[in-house]
């Protein structure tokens, strides 16, 4: 007995090396991660037909007489019987496959032994069939929970299925007695045998995909790192200073030989191997590329030939190629060079196309960022043009009066009108000017006023130098002074008084303006700054437009705080710290 258990177990150690050597390989490994489908469960009979073959003509005899025979691939007596590990292939293929795979390598692993011949052989068509079915049925459970029966279950079943065999043996023998001595023999170390056999197998899935998920889980940390990393240079497109940028962090990160992006025209960025001839901006070398942008399609290639660079003695031996797309077009193409072909393996490339797909969205992203901030420029234009024309009208009335009765009045009020004038066109222009030129319009639009209206107001700037150099949105401060004059002081024409306030505050400039007027109606003050007022001078939408430009610049944290009472209103708003040109 213990002869034929060392026997066995010689036996079930092929098995497992053959096993060993099967998850070894990508292919079955994704067979058997999609073992639910009725192609891949075609291939699984296959491959479990085969380990029954090998483990019938593997077994060991056992003669007439209980003698131990250690022979492999003969022809077995009639009075013979065979010790192998059939059950244990049977079993593993039902777990794995289930119910039909198990059916299936159950009745070819019967017939096989069958044909082989010996002591009643037909007893073994009907044990490996129920055995196919037994395991198939508990491997149904595992499939349908998407995992793989834990090694300890394999130990379980295997015990249990070699016992249905040793059964089939004694109820279907044609002489009980022979039978009852063979199993005395056999039943222990088959049992022992085969269920650490099946423990074996199913612990090496389990190895393997513990691997795996651990591999992947680098992998992902890696990628994840790698695409935040590199988010801010694709995001500001295929640009050369962007993409050169990028491609360094990959080649830092990935064991490649050399990382080249391209555009669809010409080489924006190549950094590595071969730097010496694959360089921006030179036009698109490889013939690769070139099919690669016209298809839209990986490729991977393992020879300076398939590459297709046209340059002598280039060290590139092999190389994947991923398309960059946005919403479907090629923009450009991702490069993997590799100067030993052998280092291209299916981890590389499965690596290269997750992080061409993150990249082509990141290219995305940054196109869906930039259609956004022009449309937003667009819309802060169209907004700062609204500025109430109807200022310049009044401004030359004025200094039309003036001309008969002051010229030199007149005419320094013109030099101011000029200044303003050449204030609106700037920020027409732009989205942001300094807070001293800002300062400068508003004086230029307060001589202006004054002009119109001799010592009706006073305006008083409470302003700290140091903030003058930061930028603030065009007629921000022109505009608030404005609505003070316009609907602060109804029906006063002495003691009224605008405050102009800026201070520094930690990362933010706050911009108040202050009035000694009569507050803001309750009825219009819930509209302010939010929609359209009713306004008996002006369109009513100066203060909405202001804030609408702060918010659209800065967010909701700088749009214009309202504080009003009977002794006044004050306008507010905090600007993050920007320095502006000076």
């Amino acid at each position: 007995m213990g002869t034929l258990f060392i026997l066995m177990l010689e036996r079930v150690g092929l098995i497992i090396v053959l096993a060993y050597v099967l998850l070894s390989i990508p292919y079955f490994k994704k067979v058997l991660k999609e073992r639910n489908r009725w192609r891949n469960k075609l291939q699984l009979m296959i491959i479990f037909s085969l380990f029954a073959f090998i483990s019938n003509f593997t077994g060991v005899e056992i003669s007439g007489d209980q003698q131990i025979v250690n022979q492999l691939f003969i022809p077995l007596d009639v009075t013979s019987s065979l010790a192998n590990t059939r059950v244990l292939t049977i079993g593993v293929s039902g777990l794995i496959g289930g119910t039909p795979v198990g059916l299936v390598v159950g009745l070819v692993s019967g017939f096989t032994r069958y044909l082989q011949g010996g002591s009643d052989p037909h007893i073994y068509v009907i044990s490996s069939t129920l055995i196919g079915l037994l395991s198939g049925l508990f491997g149904k459970a595992s499939i349908e929970k998407m995992v793989f029966p834990l090694p300890i279950k394999g130990v379980y079943i295997g015990a249990l299925t070699e016992m249905v065999q040793m059964a089939a043996i004694l109820m279907l023998s044609s002489n009980f007695i022979q039978a009852w001595q063979l199993v005395q023999l056999i039943a222990l170390p088959m049992i022992l045998t085969n269920s650490i056999g099946m423990a074996l197998f199913l612990s090496i899935i389990q190895s393997f995909n513990k691997l795996e998920q651990e591999t992947k889980a680098v992998q992902t940390h890696a990628v994840l790192d790698l695409a935040d990393t590199t988010l801010p240079y694709f995001r500001a497109g295929l640009t050369e200073e962007a993409a050169g940028q990028a491609a360094k962090i990959i080649l830092d990160t990935m064991k490649v030989s050399a990382v080249s992006i391209t555009d669809t025209e010409k080489i924006v960025a190549h950094v590595g191997a071969a730097s010496d001839h694959h360089k921006p901006p030179h036009l698109i070398l490889t013939d690769l590329s070139k099919e690669v942008i016209q298809t839209g399609d990986v490729k991977e290639v393992h020879s300076r030939t398939e590459i297709g660079c046209h340059v002598k003695d280039c060290p590139l031996e092999a190389a994947i190629v991923i398309p960059l797309t946005v919403r479907d077009n090629v923009r450009g193409t991702l490069k993997f060079y590799f100067t030993d072909h052998n280092d291209l393996t299916y981890v590389e490339r499965q690596l290269a196309e997750g992080l061409g797909k993150i990249f082509s969205s990141q290219l995305e992203f940054g196109e869906v960022d930039l259609q956004k901030r022009l449309l937003q420029d667009a819309e802060i234009k169209s907004l700062q043009a609204q500025v109430n024309p109807h200022f310049f009208f009044n401004a030359l009335n004025t200094i039309s009066a003036l001309i008969r009765i002051d010229s030199e009045q007149a005419r320094d009020l013109l030099f101011q009108l000029s200044a303003f004038f050449r204030s609106n066109l700037q920020g027409a222009r732009e989205n942001l000017i300094t807070i001293e030129k800002e300062l400068e319009q508003v004086d230029a639009y307060l001589s202006l006023e004054q002009a119109r209206f001799p010592d009706r107001f006073t305006v008083v700037k409470d302003i700290d130098d140091s903030v003058k150099g930061y930028s603030i949105p065009p007629f921000m401060i022109q505009i608030l002074v404005e609505n003070a004059l316009k609907h602060a002081f109804k029906g006063r024409k002495s003691d009224n008084e605008v405050v102009i306030r800026i201070a520094s505050q930690e990362d933010k400039v706050e911009i108040s303006v202050e009035d000694n007027g009569t507050g803001v109606k309750e009825a219009v003050l819930k509209d302010l700054g939010i929609r359209k007022v009713a306004s008996d001078e002006g369109t009513g939408s100066a203060v909405e437009n202001l804030n609408k430009r702060l918010v659209s610049l800065f967010g909701k944290e700088s749009g214009l705080q309202i504080q009003t009472g009977e002794t006044g209103t004050v306008l507010k708003s905090h600007i993050p710290k920007k320095r502006g040109l000076q």
